[in-house]
């Protein structure tokens, strides 16, 4: 028995140790540059798992006599990490988002809005797309930001989107940054609605990868809310652009089977190319923020979870909406694991965050984002 227990208490020091280790590597995703280090951006996508198994060997260890002294272990490792464990959680249980908007400030909200299912499923091209706009407009928004946004050219059933937003939701001004087109099909990109008059806008195109099909842009929009000039980004850097293969073969790994080597292959490969391409993109991005003469906020579908190069790169010294009025983990990706957070709000410091909700939806793979902005 006494072999045995020198047995158990040595195993589970080896794999407190190992925990440990990986999770500070995770940890160090966020400030090495995927380019050369992409394999341990991939770990960061382990981040939350090692995060927990931290927190349950630092309690086990603590509460175990024999183990005790290890448990200094893991709080040393969690007080290491507390920067990536609050970029991931977010700590205000008892904020709660207020309808009505506060005076004096902007709303803006969010969404990668898949295309309104336009271009993904033809047999019914407008499923959703009424109930996403009817969502839209009863959000009381003043700027609404858009990736993936579908633009028909043809008729063939499908209505103007930007005609819909801006005569229907009230939005008149706009900047689309059409993207891709298919002459005489459709137009694809990012874009900006606003209610107050856009005087100035800026688009800044990202190489496009090879073996990538569409890149969006990174766009501005300069507006006039009253005496004021804000200025507003949004994105949407580059996509992983999973098939739906993919997405299978991530739930043969799941599940452990057999063909779990195969089905790596690819996906690894994918993920190594995106980490790779964005964050290249993310040091764009913060150039022509730091750049902006006005106040600033950057909106978008990142791509990238909260402990990554990309989102630490771009959040920079800026306000993530969601940590200063939120609450938990804020997963706005639907698919893969319920841990994902790529989609953000970021305020410069002369803007004052006032309350920030995720919304679920059921319609795009996306949730949307919205936040109350203190005009300056």
């Amino acid at each position: 028995m006494a072999m045995l227990r020198t047995f158990t208490r040595r195993l589970f020091i080896i794999l407190n140790s190992l925990v440990v280790l990986l999770f500070l590597l995770a940890c160090a995703n966020s400030f090495m540059q995927p380019g050369k280090w992409w394999i341990f951006s991939i770990l960061g996508l382990f981040f939350p798992y090692l995060l927990l198994l931290v927190i349950i060997f630092f309690f086990v260890t603590l509460f175990v006599r024999p183990l005790r002294r290890w448990s200094l272990l893991s709080f040393v490792t969690l007080l290491i990490g507390w920067t990536n464990i609050h970029s991931f959680l977010a700590l205000h249980p008892g904020n709660h988002f207020v309808p009505d908007k506060p005076p004096g400030s902007l709303r803006v909200l969010t969404w990668n809005v898949r295309s309104f299912d336009d271009f993904f499923d033809k047999r019914r091209p407008t499923r959703h797309r009424p109930k996403m706009m009817d969502f839209i407009g009863s959000q009381q928004a003043d700027v609404l930001c858009f990736q993936e946004f579908y633009e028909p050219l043809t008729r063939h059933g499908l209505e103007s989107n930007i005609t819909y937003i801006q005569t229907r939701l009230n939005y008149p001004y706009y900047y689309f940054s059409r993207d891709y087109t298919r002459p005489g099909l459709y137009q694809f990109g990012v874009a900006i609605f606003s209610r107050f008059p856009i005087i100035d806008t800026t688009i800044r195109k990202y190489p496009r990868p090879f073996g990538f099909q569409t890149t969006e842009s990174l766009i501005s929009a300069d507006i006039a809310a009253g005496r004021d000039t804000i200025r507003i980004f949004t994105t949407h850097l580059q996509s992983v652009l999973f098939s739906p293969k993919e997405y299978h073969d991530i739930e043969i790994i799941k599940n452990v089977d057999d063909s779990i080597v195969d089905a790596s292959r690819s996906i690894v490969r994918k993920l190594r190319d995106a980490f790779r391409h964005r964050g290249d993109q993310a040091q764009q991005v913060r150039a022509q923020l730091d750049s902006s003469p006005y106040p600033a906020f950057i909106t978008g579908d990142f791509n990238d979870v909260p402990n990554s190069y990309a989102y630490f790169t771009i959040r920079g010294g800026w306000q993530d909406a969601w940590l200063q009025k939120g609450f938990g983990i804020g997963r706005t990706f639907k698919n893969i694991t319920p841990t994902l957070r790529i989609d953000y709000i970021l305020a410069d410091p002369r803007l004052k965050v006032l309350q920030c909700q995720k919304v679920y939806t059921p319609w795009s793979d996306h949730n949307p984002v919205e936040a109350d902005l203190q005009l300056p």
